[in-house]
């Protein structure tokens, strides 16, 4: 994690009522328009993504595109905890 840009302000992407630990994702946005993510358990693990990368994926949980991973039987962890 050293080659991270220091003073990363990391946001946590979790519902404002949210308690306790998660797991949740956590993301920052760099200089050089680098985006950043991580996994509040795991925060030394990070990806690292482009601006113009994450505006699109954004878009796409937006429009819906990546319901079919949170359907049951698609493979994906689903929860009940809603």
């Amino acid at each position: 994690m050293s080659d991270l840009p220091p003073g990363l302000v990391w946001t946590r992407a979790a519902p404002e009522d949210a308690e306790g630990p998660g797991p949740w994702i956590e993301i920052a946005f760099g200089p050089g328009e680098l985006v950043h993510l991580r996994e509040t358990g795991d925060p030394g693990t990070v990806v690292t993504t482009t601006a113009q990368k994450w505006e699109a994926f954004t878009k796409g949980v937006l429009a819906g595109e990546f319901d079919h991973f949170a359907e049951p039987g698609s493979g994906a962890l689903v929860t009940d905890d809603t």
